[in-house]
């Protein structure tokens, strides 16, 4: 059945394109969210860009016809812009949630002929007045991934003890009764004897399981500590594995371990020319304001988190004593920490790249970070999809877990959650009670 369907601002903010999601049906665009796209596009930020192509597409679909009446859309549904109607109302500057409500209630109870109408918001406010008015409304799904099901990266399955004993005299095996996903981490257990395990990586390309990278001495005092960490450390530093995802709650290392590794692979073995390192700029609680000084004066409250990795993995290196700033001024040509607010248009070749707090991007600011990605690059995501600061994303909707879900069958990329802490036993506590 035909539906017609009501976006609320957030919706196009969050994903232009949600203008073609709805396939054969109707969707309309009230006028004050049109208003409201033109309040966000003059911002320097991910949501002007895209309130500046929600502008840019409604003109082209205006060129095709008549808005007001509607406009055919390539998936056989049409577009309209509406006016509530009731010009007092709308004058008297009711709010942009009300008028949506309200055009919404004038559709249902004027035009018996009218299709199912369903209130497209991603506030759930918005979604809770609406059900209270008696009118449909939903979230907006598209790009989500159901975390219940989110790829873990590894697996454990149970095999013969002449299975590991082939894997330890020959360096492989063959992959019995299951089939992996590209890159995916297997823990063999010896079904007689469950003590007895091996961790191995599937090796799409010649379809076996192989042996991990161990981790070598010059990344200490970092070391794996669980099998987790052991799989994450051989993604890390596997330099086929040209993306990968970590996911982790606080405290589980994802940050320490991706830092430690870029500095070995871009110091040490100088595989890539140069490691960077991006973080979301995004406060935890409410915002401080603007900070007094020069861009690394303003980045250094957002960058010391990876400061405070990088002084713990040098101070902790033979010889010692060499911390984040004298790294940062000996080898400034190798090592760049930088926000991701600026990285649109680049193009980043045979680097180490290493974004933090990748949980609070949308999926069209992950896609803007990966397609900047150059010949020889390695960029690893790392982040907390419980702990999202973003507010117009969740747990189910950011950009890292849409990544881990559309990468899964990719031979160049790995996924890997992380579930122990080892920061503290306070931080492990707090981070599975509060």
């Amino acid at each position: 059945m035909r539906k017609r369907y009501i976006l609320d601002t957030n919706v196009l903010l969050h994903d232009p394109n949600a203008l073609y999601q709805f396939q054969d049906n109707e969707v309309v665009v009230p006028l004050k969210v049109i208003e409201e796209i033109d309040r966000f596009k003059r911002d320097q930020t991910e949501l002007g860009r895209n309130a500046r192509q929600v502008s840019r597409m409604l003109d082209e679909i205006r060129g095709r016809g008549n808005l007001s009446q509607g406009v055919a859309l390539p998936g056989g549904g049409d577009l309209r812009i509406a006016f509530p109607g009731d010009r007092h109302r709308y004058a008297e500057g009711a709010t942009a949630d009300d008028q949506i409500l309200h055009l919404s209630m004038l559709m249902k109870e004027t035009d018996d002929k009218v299709p199912p109408i369903i209130v497209v918001s991603k506030d759930i406010n918005l979604r809770l007045k609406a059900d209270a008015l008696g009118l449909e409304a939903e979230d907006y799904e598209t790009g989500q991934v159901n975390i219940d099901e989110l790829f873990l990266g590894h697996s454990a399955h149970d095999v013969d003890g002449e299975v590991l004993e082939r894997f330890r005299q020959e360096g492989y095996v063959e992959p019995e009764g299951f089939t992996p996903s590209p890159n995916e981490y297997v823990l063999l257990r010896n079904a007689a004897e469950t003590s007895h395990t091996l961790l191995t990586r599937y090796d799409a390309g010649s379809g076996r399981l192989v042996p991990l990278i161990p981790a070598p001495d010059e990344i200490r005092p970092v070391h794996p500590r669980n099998k987790e960490q052991h799989y994450a450390m051989d993604a890390l530093l596997n330099d086929d594995i040209k993306l990968l995802t970590i996911i982790g709650k606080a405290g589980t290392g994802k940050t320490l371990l991706a830092v430690a590794a870029a500095m070995f692979k871009t110091l040490d073995q100088k595989n890539y020319r140069r490691m960077l390192i991006c973080r979301p700029t995004i406060p935890m609680g409410k915002d401080i304001g603007f900070l007094p000084g020069t861009v690394e004066e303003k980045l250094n409250p957002w960058m010391q988190p990876i400061f405070d990795a990088m002084d713990l993995i040098a101070n902790g290196r033979k010889g010692g004593g060499k911390g984040s700033a004298k790294i940062m001024s000996e080898d400034s040509d190798r090592v760049a920490i930088e926000p991701l607010t600026y990285i649109r248009g680049r193009s980043i070749p045979n680097q180490y790249i290493v974004v933090d707090e990748a949980q609070n991007l949308t999926p069209l600011e992950a896609k803007t970070v990966l397609t900047r990605v150059g010949p020889g690059t390695k960029i690893v995501l790392t982040g907390d999809i419980y702990q999202i600061d973003n507010p117009y994303v969740d747990s189910m909707s950011n950009g890292l877990s849409s990544i881990v879900e559309k990468f899964r069958s990719q031979p160049i990329a790995a996924h890997i959650v992380l579930n122990k802490g080892v920061r503290s036993e306070v931080a492990d506590l707090a981070a599975n009670l509060l």
